[in-house]
Order: C-alpha cells, then sequence, then structure tokens
C-alpha cells in the first residue's frame, strides 16, 4: 500500500496518521532505520498519547502491507505491469520493471483513492499539518531500531509538497516516479511512459475491489 491507502481512514487522528506513513518515511530518510511491528506494539498502550498513537499507526502500516501483498490481485497486477514496462524499456535484466510493476500498483490505486474522495485528501494533508513534528520524532526515535534527526525536515516537506495531488496527472507522476528513481538509484525513466500509464490506471482501477479486500490468509 502507499500513502493515501494505509491513512485515508485516520485523518481524524494524526499521530495515528502519522504512524502509519512512517515506514516508509524512515525509507526514504535512512533505509538502515527501521520502525517494526514487534517494536512498535511495546508502546500501543503508552502513557503519552502520541507516542501510542504513533506506534498504532506502525503497527497498523505493517499490518496492511502483509494483507495487501498477498492478495492475488497485487501479485497479478504487480507481475503483469512488470512485463509490459520490461517490453516497453527494453529492460530484461534490470531492476527497473520489478520495482515499478510493484510501486505502480500502489500509486495507481492511491490516485484511484483519491478521486474518488479529493475531500479526504485535503483532511489527509490537514491532519498532518496539525502535528508537533518535534514529538513525531521523539516517538519514532523510541520505537526505532536506532535514532535519526532527519525525520522532522521530511515530515515537514512532505506536508507542504503534497505530491499525492500530483498522482492523478500522467505527466506529473512521471516526474515523481522519477524522483523515486534517483533516490534507490536507478535509471531514469524515458517519455514513453506516458504511453503505458492509461492503460496501467485502468487495470488497476478494474481490480480496485480485490486489491482492498483482505483474505483469511492475510490475518
Amino acid at each position: 500500500m502507499n500513502y493515501f491507502a494505509h491513512g485515508r481512514d485516520f485523518v481524524d487522528n494524526p499521530y495515528f496518521l502519522a504512524g502509519t506513513c512512517v515506514p516508509d518515511w524512515l525509507g526514504v530518510v535512512d533505509r538502515k532505520v527501521r520502525a517494526r511491528a514487534v517494536a512498535a506494539a511495546r508502546f500501543v498502550d503508552d502513557v503519552d498519547p502520541r507516542l501510542a498513537a504513533v506506534a498504532r499507526g506502525i503497527v497498523q502500516h505493517h499490518h496492511d502491507d502483509r494483507w495487501f501483498h498477498q492478495t492475488q490481485a497485487f501479485v497479478e497486477l504487480s507481475l503483469e505491469l512488470t512485463l509490459a514496462l520490461r517490453d516497453a524499456l527494453d529492460d530484461r535484466q534490470g531492476m527497473r520493471p520489478s520495482f515499478l510493476g510493484h510501486i505502480l500498483v500502489e500509486i495507481l490505486l492511491d490516485a484511484e483513492l483519491i478521486a474518488e474522495q479529493p475531500e479526504k485528501l485535503a483532511a489527509y494533508y490537514a491532519a498532518l499539518a496539525s502535528l508537533d513534528i518535534a514529538a513525531v520524532g521523539q516517538a519514532v526515535n523510541r520505537i526505532a531500531t536506532r535514532p535519526t534527526d532527519e525525520l522532522g525536515p521530511l515530515v515537514e516537506r512532505f506536508a507542504q509538497v503534497r505530491f499525492l495531488y500530483d498522482y492523478a496527472d500522467n505527466g506529473k507522476l512521471l516526474m515523481r516516479l522519477n524522483q523515486v528513481m534517483r533516490r534507490v538509484r536507478l535509471a531514469q525513466l524515458p517519455a514513453e511512459m506516458l504511453l503505458l500509464l492509461p492503460a496501467f490506471r485502468q487495470k488497476v482501477r478494474h481490480r480496485r475491489e480485490e486489491l482492498l479486500t483482505e483474505s483469511e490468509k492475510g490475518k
């Protein structure tokens, strides 16, 4: 799952919402710092309500990812997009197609959910803007495998830039994808990607309900 799918139902609980973002935020600032569910679970009933809420959000994130990545729809769509990208990019050895196939299913599902409830995205960002960012950083440093002082600036940028709005536009989405590619040190995507995105959106839209249905296997 991506940011909005993880957090859309928690816009009335900003610190829980922040917790659903934390594992992905840490992946951006320092991939060696992890906020694992087992560590977060120790704090879900903490006397500090903000720490407890962040911890519960982290646990929720890992729960969601566990069942989501096991759905038949996610497995099949990721493979389908990977194969299409491999042919279109003429990239049969590199990581780009499989990496992109995975993240595009998640991103395009976010785009679909945002299109259905644009007011929820406004509430999502309003909730993040209300956070005491220092308190979020302190909570994460209690939970994570090691402390980091880089989370605060990222959270502030995340709330200001509002890049989730860009998922609706193929040109802006390609720009955001290339930012991700630079961060993970993979080759930039060509403009030809714009020809693929409309069909990819349709495929994800067609299987929306399956992607959002937790199976008994994932529980």
